[in-house]
């Protein structure tokens, strides 16, 4: 996980985001690449900006460089910290320019210019998930904190809940975090209670055994995202991990019900993987 793509639409959601992006790759290294997607060649509208000393007007390409001047201040990374303009369709320029540029995490808002669809229908956020090959880190504005502290990890009955303890693992090492591994169900059934402790243990031996100061839990509940949502407020998490797909091929991928409702619903960040 060693470079990062953050998409800006110049909304506060977007800002938002590479705020938090700038975080993370100032602990891990990497070039940062702030991404910016219009919707045609000759699409170059003034942006303009108001507080309390100026009001000014900028084309995309001075604003992007201004965005890049004022943050390149916080900016820590062992790597370049640059921006690209690219014309045509979001979800399809995200995705090539992550795998152009190797990246290890894809960063973005979760509100952008265009709003955001309840689950996802149609939208470029769905589909960024959905195509990158790497990790989406998706993040709402309201939240606030930019360290990652405390990361819930869910395990579920699926055999693919595990591929996602190596991503957090590399991540958690960068930040000294907290994991807490929490397997969830709605149902009592024995086959289910068995599968979920074996795929939890296996998550919580894999961490113990890299050191990692780990929680175990067991909840239930009549909605899993709920409980997840409502296990990560309670105990103050900054990061949800989560596996998005459910079925599907790496040519035809298709995310989860219960992913599409996380990332919708869920006022902390979610590392969609």
């Amino acid at each position: 996980m060693k470079n990062i793509l953050v998409t800006v639409d110049f909304s506060k959601d977007s800002m938002h985001a590479l705020e938090h992006a700038i975080k993370i790759i100032n602990k891990i290294g990497g070039d940062l690449r702030i991404l910016h997607v219009r919707k045609s060649k000759s699409y170059d509208q003034p942006f303009i900006l108001k507080d309390s000393e100026k009001s000014y007007s900028k084309t995309v390409d001075e604003f992007c460089n201004e965005i890049l001047d004022h943050y390149k201040k916080q900016y820590e990374g062992k790597g370049t910290f640059d921006y690209i303009i690219t014309t045509g369709k979001i979800y399809k320029n995200v995705v090539n320019e992550a795998e152009k540029m190797n990246a290890g995490m894809v960063v973005m808002g979760t509100h952008g210019v265009s709003g955001f669809e309840e689950l996802w229908l149609g939208s470029n956020s769905y589909r960024v998930v959905s195509k990158a090959s790497c990790p989406v880190l998706t993040i709402r504005y309201g939240f606030k904190k930019k360290g990652i502290k405390k990361i819930v990890l869910p395990i579920d009955v699926y055999k693919n809940t595990r591929q996602k303890v190596p991503v957090v693992a590399e991540l958690a090492g960068k930040f000294k975090t907290e994991i807490h591994v929490v397997d969830v169900r709605t149902s009592d059934r024995k086959d289910i209670i068995l599968k979920l402790k074996k795929y939890g243990d296996q998550a919580y031996d894999y961490l113990d055994n890299r050191g990692f100061n780990i929680i175990r839990k067991t909840k239930r509940g009549s909605n899993i995202v709920d409980e997840i949502i409502s296990y990560a407020v309670h105990v103050g998490a900054d990061l949800i991990a989560i596996t998005k797909l459910d079925r599907g091929t790496p040519g035809n991928q298709s995310i989860s019900s219960a992913a599409q409702q996380m990332v919708n619903h869920s006022p902390i960040p979610v590392l969609s993987i």
